[in-house]
Order: structure tokens, then sequence, then C-alpha cells
């Protein structure tokens, strides 16, 4: 389930959204995928039809929500044969979009995300440890090792990304998993920003060998403490960077 989803992640960008889902959330969804290098610079995206029929919405909020964009100077429209809206990294890439989706988040709200995912990952890090198998703790380990490994940002995340995905399949709860797919979506790119300091990475890696430690050892305590302990810390220090940046 895991590698299903996560070797889909570009086509994932034009899923159809929700119908309740308007502007702001396809403004979140193409930045999100322009900060994670799913739509790199130089990208032409779907004409608005297409763009409209794949998301499953209105033309009109597509073209609400890529006027958003080229406002935020993260597309450009071409006119004229070959013509059409175009991803443009801004200077500072990835680090600068993200950094202006945290400013966007109250910290009443960046709170709030990360108790919520404290709770879904505490949950699905404890029915993998009661249900996983020796090979499946053996994947989610592997993954653990390559996140140790990574050599740059991008390979954090990525290893990041597909080690919590492998812990949410091993719960054998879809619900679960979905939690963790739409939270991913919502919080992944900013936890980018975490993976970026080496303290808080080498302290990740840290409680990434003990979940690991506790999964081999079937321990649903140790492996829900790890779990939200990981989250916890991330978002303490994303309201650190959310602060920070206030008084800038």
């Amino acid at each position: 389930m895991a590698r299903h989803y996560y070797g889909h992640a570009t086509a994932a960008v034009f899923a159809p959204l929700k119908p309740t889902f308007r502007a702001e959330f396809v403004v979140r969804r193409l930045r999100d995928a322009i900060a994670l290098g799913l739509l790199p610079d130089g990208t032409q995206l779907p004409g608005e039809a297409d763009l409209a029929a794949s998301l499953g919405v209105s033309t009109v909020t597509v073209r609400e929500a890529l006027a958003a964009l080229r406002n935020d100077r993260l597309l450009e429209t071409r006119r004229g044969r070959g013509g059409g809206s175009f991803v443009v990294l801004p200077p500072g890439g990835a680090t600068t979009i993200i950094r202006r989706r945290l400013h966007d988040l109250s910290l009443l709200d960046l709170r709030d995300l990360g108790d919520f995912y404290t709770a879904v990952s505490g949950a699905t890090a404890a029915y993998a440890a009661r249900r996983g198998t020796t090979d499946e703790v053996d994947q989610i380990c592997l993954a653990g090792d390559q996140f140790a490994a990574a050599s740059d940002v991008g390979a954090r995340r990525q290893a990041d990304a597909r080690l919590r995905l492998l812990i949410a399949a091993t719960a054998q709860s879809p619900r679960l998993y979905t939690a963790e797919v739409e939270l991913q979506a919502e919080i992944g790119t900013l936890l980018r920003l975490t993976l970026e300091l080496d303290d808080s990475y080498r302290r990740d890696v840290a409680l990434v060998t003990e979940l690991c430690a506790a999964l081999r050892d079937s321990d649903e305590t140790r492996a829900r403490q790890a779990a939200e302990q990981r989250v916890r810390e991330a978002t303490a220090r994303l309201i650190e960077l959310r602060i920070d940046r206030e008084h800038q």
C-alpha cells in the first residue's frame, strides 16, 4: 500500500479534491507540490479546463488559484504558441515556499495540527508493533536506516515520508493510513524545515532508532512514545521558527 502511494506521488498532485475544497486548497496542493519538487522549476501546468477536470473543481476556482500563485511569483504565464502557466521557483527555492506556508498558519493552527499528527503517529506505531510481521518491520527499519543515511534534505524528506507510510500500512487500519496520507499532504512540507536543522535531524534519527527497536520487540508502548515524541519535537521546532519569523 505504501509503495503504491509513494510511487504515484506526482499523479496525486492532480487527483480530485473533495467538493468542499475551494481555491485556497488548490493553491496549497500546487504550492506544496512545487516545494517538494513534484512540479520542478519550468514545469508547464495543464490548461485550466484540464486542471479543473482533474481536481474536480470549477474553472473559476482554478483560475482564482492560479492567480494567487502568480501573485506569489510561483507561476508565470507565457503567451502565444506553447504558452501557458509555468512553475517558477523563488530565490531560496523550496525553503522560501515552505517558510511562507509556515507564516500563513497561526500558532494555534500549528499546535492543533501537531496534536492531531501526534495522535495519529502514536496510534499507527502502536498497531504496527502489535500487528507487524517480521518482514514488514524489517522494511520499516530499512527505511529508518535510509533516513539516517540520507545525504541531503530532499533525501531526508523522501525517506521520512516512506518510513511514515510504511508504519501506517503495517498498522492495518485503512482509516489511520488515510489520515497519515492526508497529514503528510498538510504538514509534510513543513516538516522539511526541521530536517534542514542538523541538530533536529540527529535527534530525529535517534528517535527513529528507538522506534525500530520497539517495533522489533513488539513493544506497543515504546513504539507509541517514540512516534509521538518525533512529532512533538518537530512541532515545537516549527513553532519556534514561526515565532522567530514574526520577530524578523
